[in-house]
């Protein structure tokens, strides 16, 4: 079976990455070892391996393709109609793209499954971004949200992500998307929280559902969002919400030091919090030293050095 027309999507703007690349590596149907409730595809029996796939030459072919046609392409995001590193050669294949990518960085967006697999570990260590998901840190969160498959190992997660984030050198971001009733209880915030400083991320993305889900589950409102992300004290936190309020207020110079001790802002949440005398003074406490802008996979966050 020839996937060629199916493999490659875009390139797209990304407003993180750039122009994005992305590489479906089950393009005919969705083979995923989770059946997330929030999960913007149909429901699906979980499974532990893909059974239908593409070669590494047909998706090299194609990303090749895709280059001559748009030379300039800033990342490569390996992605799946369910997960992608169930890719029997996933290893084999960031190599061959490594070989080809040029100025374009790598990125995979992975429910973190199987990164306590050493052949899937090593072989994440070779991108240049890779993005894991965490939704729950309890068994009977996970087991209820996630819909995992029977043969995945939870409790070797988190000391494998651990590990991993101790070893990878360049970008590694957590994503955690909340769903309302199930991961947004106060105990399994805190059980996030406490994984999250062990695991010391580059970033954490939090968002909630804004597509269809599979299953009749609700988004958290943004105020809760919100209130996570302050509760993740001294994390670099993205709240992705399609639609955000603007709540843009005056804030003094102490309130400004106090608010990003707490916690670094992106530019997104400056620009929907601060009223034009606030960016002033922060632009003085950014000449001055006192705040610096630090870049995390492609997103700026301001925070006190």
């Amino acid at each position: 079976m020839s996937y060629s027309n199916s493999i490659i999507f875009g390139p797209i703007p990304s407003r993180r990455f750039g122009i994005s690349l992305g590489i479906d590596l089950s393009p005919s149907t969705k083979q995923c070892n989770f059946d997330c409730l929030y999960c913007e595809l149909e429901p699906a029996k979980t499974m532990d391996s893909m059974s239908d796939y593409p070669s590494v030459s047909e998706v090299i072919k194609e990303v090749k393709k895709s280059f001559e046609n748009h030379p300039k392409i800033d990342v490569i995001t390996l992605t799946a109609n369910g997960e992608p590193t169930l890719y029997p050669f996933l290893d084999e294949l960031i190599d061959e793209l490594n070989k080809i990518k040029k100025d374009a960085k790598t990125l995979i967006l992975s429910n973190g499954s199987t990164i306590y697999k050493q052949e899937i570990f090593d072989a994440l260590l070779k991108l240049d971004t890779v993005k894991l998901s965490l939704d729950c840190v309890s068994e009977k969160c996970f087991k209820k949200l996630d819909r995992v498959h029977n043969n995945i190992e939870i409790e070797k997660i988190i000391p494998s992500m651990i590990e991993f984030s101790n070893k990878f050198n360049n970008n590694f971001v957590l994503e955690i998307l909340f769903v309302k009733d199930l991961n947004d209880k106060k105990e399994e915030i805190e059980l996030l929280y406490e994984a999250i400083q062990r695991i010391n991320p580059k970033r954490v993305d939090i968002g909630t559902i804004d597509r269809p889900p599979a299953y009749k589950v609700k988004p958290v409102s943004f105020e809760i969002l919100e209130s996570v992300a302050n509760t993740f004290n001294g994390i670099n936190v993205n709240i992705a919400y399609k639609n955000r309020p603007n709540q843009i207020q005056k804030f003094s110079e102490n309130e400004i030091i106090s608010m990003l001790k707490r916690r670094p802002l992106t530019s997104e949440d400056i620009e929907n919090m601060f009223d034009n005398s606030s960016k002033i003074i922060l632009e003085k406490l950014l000449k001055e030293q006192v705040v610096s802008i630090i870049d995390s996979s492609g997103l700026k966050f301001y925070k006190i050095l």
